[in-house]
């Protein structure tokens, strides 16, 4: 029996294990950004042994802050991150071009440790212009890039082909994977076995660790952020029995957690839990009475009311 190849060591082996795209949390009625709160959060984070956070993604309502909120938000992240030991990804993706490599120079002039950079959303590029804009991001600033790739919101997908051309480039060295295809997954990690993919869906992270996937960027460790890392860790370290058993533990959960488009019903969750105001900024608003319901038997099946 002939022995099994070694494994491609990764471009940058830090970004592996559980990762949470941060809520950002606002005063009662949305006007400012709860300073103390995001201070608390990201220490929860850590408490739970968690990796890092990504700060101003998606879950982190990204598009109703404005440059001066982005900037404050940023920096006040990566410093409670790296105060409590953790990495910080700071989420700079744009549909225009120029300003996402104006977000690089940005993230790496505050020390950043790395980049979230979304497909271009809207303008709905083809491969080549999607290549073409991540690898001007990627030239912008000399700091680890990780791609996000999600369809579902972009409107556009990066081909596997077109990942494996980016990965050239020796500033991107992840990608978030949320399109919810095991076949996508699959492929990006065949053809760039040297790039961490992290899932983008919670409900995902085992089976893409299946074929590859090293963590997850998680909304549900705003939540649960020691099963998280638990789960990650399992697999990681080979205990896949174990990390079954978490998956299916979190399945339920995970589920509720996106009943609504996200972080609708993890704000609420983080509400009825006392550890936000759960403030929304329009056009996200608040939860329907049906999720409510479904968000609060979630978190009283995990002991958490």
């Amino acid at each position: 029996m002939s022995p099994q190849p070694a494994p491609v060591p990764l471009k940058d082996p830090r970004f592996t294990g559980a990762f949470t795209a941060i809520t950002t949390p606002f005063t009662d009625r949305g006007e400012a950004i709860a300073r103390e709160t995001l201070q608390t959060q990201i220490g929860f984070q850590a408490q739970g042994g968690l990796k890092g956070i990504v700060v101003s993604g998606t879950t982190g309502e990204s598009p109703t802050l404005t440059e001066a909120e982005y900037k404050d938000l940023v920096q006040l992240s990566i410093h409670h991150a790296h105060t409590a030991k953790l990495l910080a990804i700071a989420g700079t993706g744009s549909n225009s071009t120029a300003h996402a490599c104006e977000l690089q120079k940005f993230a790496k002039s505050i020390g950043a440790d790395a980049t979230l950079s979304v497909n271009p959303y809207y303008n709905k590029p083809t491969q080549e212009g999607l290549y073409r804009h991540f690898m001007a991001v990627a030239d912008a600033a000399h700091i680890p890039v990780i791609l996000y790739n999600i369809p579902g919101r972009s409107g556009v997908a990066l081909a596997p082909t077109t990942v494996e051309r980016l990965n050239k480039h020796q500033n991107i060295v992840a990608i978030k994977e949320a399109t919810g295809s095991l076949d996508s997954a699959t492929e990006i990690c065949m053809r760039c076995p040297n790039l961490a993919l992290l899932s983008g869906d919670d409900s995902l992270t085992l089976p893409f660790a299946a074929v590859g996937g090293v963590g997850v960027v998680s909304v549900v460790s705003n939540i649960l952020p020691a099963r998280v890392a638990s789960l990650c860790t399992a697999f990681l370290e080979g205990r896949w029995k174990d990390a079954a058993g978490i998956h299916r533990e979190l399945f339920d959960f995970s589920r509720a957690m996106f009943l609504e488009t996200n972080p609708i019903p993890v704000k609420a969750a983080m509400k009825m839990l006392g550890r936000d105001t759960g403030a929304l900024r329009l056009p996200m608003c608040d939860a329907s009475e049906a999720t409510m319901v479904a968000v609060r038997k979630a978190l009283t099946a995990q002991g958490l009311l």
